[in-house]
């Protein structure tokens, strides 16, 4: 039993670390606004995914990931938002080197909770992953709601340490991040692969 969850355990690890929306989110926060601005939008995925997780136990998760109305206008939704945050992140991009200042980081609005949050929730690969992938990864013979809540709280662990790891890296690196043509530079990688994300999400098939 403990071989099996340590199995799916890993298969959760090696999903975490596939780069994403979130790991783009993240980025543009703490390159933006700091390390304290990717612990933030960190928090707020990590609450997306346990909403996801806590709707999947219920059982209401499934329902979206069957319907192909659903499915689409929370695609949508997630795309939209994300070529928002892109758009914002070239925009900005073209005046940082003249509001640049190394003690006062730009970019305040994208190191939020709410940006983490609403960037996972409305992300619906997440309901079909944890309706159609999780429930293959509980142990035979245990109970499948607690298990599935475990390999939700397992996941969200998960993902938070690999998140903050990420940042605290980016974080000492904050010198060479800080000079204007850097950060410029990054700002706008950062912001075309957030629309290039965003464009993925709305024009790829279930």
């Amino acid at each position: 039993m403990l071989t099996a969850l340590l199995a799916a355990t890993a298969v959760l690890a090696l999903l975490t670390l596939v780069p994403g929306p979130d790991m783009a989110v993240v980025t543009q926060a703490a390159l933006g606004a700091g390390r304290s601005a990717g612990f933030r939008v960190a928090a707020g995925i990590v609450s997306g995914l346990l909403v996801w997780g806590l709707l999947t136990v219920l059982g209401l998760s499934a329902i979206l990931a069957a319907s192909a109305e659903a499915y689409t206008v929370v695609k949508l939704a997630g795309a939209a938002y994300l070529i928002y945050l892109g758009v914002r992140a070239l925009w900005e991009s073209r005046t940082s080197r003249m509001q640049h200042n190394a003690d006062a980081p730009r970019s305040q609005k994208a190191g939020t909770w709410k940006t983490g949050f609403t960037t996972n929730l409305l992300n619906p690969k997440i309901a079909v992953f944890y309706t159609g992938l999780l429930p293959q990864l509980v142990p035979a013979g245990w109970p499948t709601g607690p298990s599935l809540a475990l390999l939700v709280l397992i996941h969200a662990a998960i993902t938070i340490v690999w998140l903050s790891g990420y940042v605290v890296l980016l974080s000492r690196a904050r010198s060479t991040f800080e000079k204007p043509r850097v950060r410029q530079a990054l700002e706008r990688i950062t912001g075309t692969v957030l629309l290039g994300f965003g464009a993925k999400i709305a024009l790829e098939a279930r």
